[in-house]
C-alpha cells in the first residue's frame, strides 16, 4: 500500500478516535444531567439527550473503527493486492470508518436505531430513515474490505511459502 493511503488510513483513525472522545464527553455530561468540569465550568445546565447505552454504542464505534483503519495501514505491507485493490481497501475502510461511526452518533442525539426504514420497532422519524440510508454505503464498503483483506493476506501468506519463508 501507498504512503498516501497508508496516511489516509492513519489520519482518518485518528480523527474516529477524536470523534470518540467527543462523544465520551457527551456520554458523560449525559450521564451527570450538566456540564462539570471542576475546576475550570461548574455545573452548567445542559441535558445532552439520548440515553446512555447510545453514547456508549457511539464512543465506541470510535474506537473500533478508528483503531480498525490504524491497524490496516500497519498491515498493509503484509496484503499482497494490486495498486487498485489497495485504492479500494483505504477508501472503503475510510467510507465504513466514518459511516458506521457517524450514524451511531447520531442514534445516540437522537434517540433513534437506524436498523429499519421506517423505524422497524423503534418507531418512525425522518431523522431514523436517514441514518438507515446512510448505513447502506458503509455496509457495501466494509464486505469490500474484508473480501480484499482476506485475498491480500492469502496472497501474501501464499507468495511466502513459494519463496520458502518461514
Amino acid at each position: 500500500m501507498s504512503d498516501r493511503h497508508r496516511a489516509l488510513l492513519i489520519l482518518n483513525g485518528v480523527g474516529l478516535l477524536t470523534s470518540s472522545a467527543v462523544s465520551g464527553w457527551l456520554h458523560f455530561f449525559q450521564l451527570l444531567g450538566e456540564i462539570d468540569l471542576w475546576p475550570v465550568l461548574n455545573h452548567i445546565e445542559g441535558q445532552v439527550p439520548g440515553e446512555p447505552r447510545a453514547w456508549i454504542m457511539a464512543h465506541l464505534e470510535g474506537i473500533t473503527n478508528g483503531l480498525l483503519l490504524m491497524g490496516i495501514a500497519l498491515i498493509s505491507p503484509y496484503l499482497t493486492l494490486s495498486a487498485r485493490q489497495q485504492s479500494w481497501l483505504a477508501y472503503c475502510g475510510v467510507v465504513f470508518g466514518w459511516l458506521f461511526t457517524l450514524p451511531a452518533i447520531a442514534n445516540a442525539w437522537f434517540g433513534t436505531r437506524g436498523l429499519a426504514f421506517g423505524g422497524g420497532p423503534f418507531g418512525d422519524s425522518l431523522a431514523n430513515n436517514l441514518i438507515y440510508v446512510s448505513g447502506w454505503p458503509a455496509m457495501i464498503a466494509v464486505h469490500i474490505a474484508f473480501a480484499l483483506l482476506l485475498i491480500g493476506a492469502w496472497r501474501h501468506y501464499r507468495d511466502s511459502r513459494n519463496l520458502g519463508a518461514s
